[in-house]
This record gives C-alpha cells, sequence and structure tokens, in this order.
C-alpha cells in the first residue's frame, strides 16, 4: 500500500471563512469554525459522499468547499515491492502531491498505475483528511520467457525494465499465442517429476510443435511433436528402472521412439568434442 497524505509539519487548516451550499436540501451554512470543526464537518460530508448519501459531481461541488478547504497530498508512505513499484511509485506520486483532495481524479491515478509493468491492479481511495490511499496487486511471476520477458501466473507475458528481480525461475518458450499452452504442459511436467526427486528447469515449444523438457540438473529430454504426454511417461519409466542410479552421466534423452528412448552419455559427448 502507498499512501499520500498530509505533512505533519504543515500548515494548520483554516475553515473560518463562511461556506454556503444547496444539496438539494436546506441551505447548509458555516461561519467562524474552527479548524477542528471545520475539518470534521468536511470530513462528515467526504463520508456521506463515499456512502451515496450525497452525490457531489464535478459540475456541482460547491465552489465554496474547494476554495475552502486546503487540504492536498503531502508525503507518500511506500510499502514493500518485488518489482519496481516502489521506487516507482513513489516518483509517480510526487505528480499528485499538492494536488486538491476533492479535485484530484482517482480514476486517473488508477489507470496511470496499471500501466506500469509490474502491476495487475490498483486501486484507490481518499481517506480524510489528507490521504491518498494506493493498494497495489504485482503480478507474480511464474517464469521466464525465452526472449527477455516474464510469464505470470496468470499466463500473460510482461516486460518490467528489471526482469531479474523475479530470482531464479524456470526459462520457458514458444509462439506468445501459445504461452497458456506452454504453461499448462509445464505444470504438469514439474508436478510429475517432483515425484521422482526431478527438478523442472524450463519447457521449450518450438513453432513446428516439437516440445523439448530440461530438467534441473541440465539433461535435455527430447519429447517431439506427437503424443508428448505419453513419451513423457516413458521417460519416466525408464528412468525410475535404469536411469535414476546413472543420472549424472546423463546428458539428453530421446523419447520419440515407440519402444523406449535412446540416450546420449555425457561420457559419448566428451570423446566427440574435438580437442582445441
Amino acid at each position: 500500500m502507498v499512501a499520500v497524505d498530509e505533512g505533519e509539519s504543515g500548515p494548520p487548516f483554516a475553515y473560518t471563512i463562511g461556506l454556503s451550499a444547496k444539496f438539494g436540501s436546506p441551505e447548509l451554512c458555516v461561519a467562524g469554525l474552527s479548524s477542528r470543526a471545520a475539518n470534521e464537518l468536511l470530513g462528515k460530508l467526504v463520508e456521506d459522499v463515499g456512502a451515496g448519501r450525497l452525490s457531489l459531481d464535478g459540475d456541482h461541488i460547491p465552489a465554496g468547499i474547494h476554495e475552502a478547504q486546503d487540504c492536498v497530498w503531502r508525503r507518500v508512505h511506500p510499502s514493500q515491492f518485488v518489482g519496481d513499484n516502489q521506487v516507482a511509485v513513489e516518483r509517480a506520486a510526487s505528480a499528485w502531491i499538492g494536488k486538491s483532495y476533492f479535485a484530484t481524479d482517482l480514476a486517473d491515478i488508477k489507470a496511470e498505475l496499471e500501466q506500469r509493468p509490474w502491476v495487475d491492479s490498483a486501486a484507490v481511495k481518499r481517506v480524510w483528511p489528507g490521504r491518498l490511499e494506493i493498494d497495489i496487486r504485482e503480478k507474480k511471476p511464474l517464469a521466464y520467457w525465452s526472449d527477455g520477458r516474464l510469464v505470470s501466473r496468470a499466463g500473460e507475458l510482461f516486460a518490467p525494465p528489471n526482469p531479474d528481480v523475479a530470482g531464479s525461475l524456470p526459462m520457458l518458450s514458444g509462439p506468445d499465442e501459445q504461452v497458456r499452452e506452454v504453461i499448462s504442459m509445464a505444470r504438469t511436467m514439474s508436478d510429475k517429476l517432483v515425484g521422482y526427486g526431478l527438478g523442472f528447469a524450463g519447457l521449450s515449444l518450438e513453432q513446428r510443435g516439437a516440445w523439448t523438457l530440461t530438467l534441473s540438473n541440465g539433461i535435455e529430454v527430447v519429447l517431439g511433436r506427437d503424443q508428448v504426454e505419453e513419451r513423457f511417461e516413458r521417460f519416466i519409466a525408464v528412468y525410475e528402472n535404469r536411469l535414476a542410479a546413472r543420472v549424472d552421466e546423463v546428458s539428453r534423452i530421446d523419447a520419440r521412439y515407440s519402444n523406449g528412448v535412446a540416450v546420449q552419455w555425457k561420457s559419448d559427448v566428451a570423446q566427440a568434442t574435438p580437442k582445441s
């Protein structure tokens, strides 16, 4: 939450001039009130507006209230964020400090905040006498996308200026329009791998439809385009029965075979690599 409020050392409110306004009811007159009393009165008006008991649109807010109240946004109180929002919101909020309490357009502030890459949604409200409260819900990163963007848990691709703050996450890739399909497949495989002591590091969907799984130990599992789920299950079965004890020796597994898998060993890769 971010709050922009009145400064503690700011000037006292002074509502000692006369106010008059008609709200579809007998005329309300305030004259010679102390700052505290006028604050309480205007606070009650704000509460009535918020509760729907009183309607004041931009064309009908009495000028006397605008002129008499000197309540402005003065200071920012940030909360912790994962992305760049703490600094960014403080910077953006500086544009609101000094604005009128009533005249500030909360919808504009909300729309501006929700344009920020990390922001999923923002709720903005006034808190009398001089505070603006902003509740921000950030996008929760699920994985990195191959081009440097992040994938949110909701399946949205977004490009913040500081994606690295998301920390250690799996790497996914594929056509943008199939991001949800990639996420679904990744979740299915990741959940299955955990039961066999294997970690999920990434999943790639090529343009032509071929899938490749990467384990956290660096092993690549080629699954191809067809019968991907069946091939994945076959890999799991072979791993459990034949490869678990030798997993540190495995470089790559090709599961595109009907009756088994082809294993490329690290020793074979080392022998095939020409010496410089």
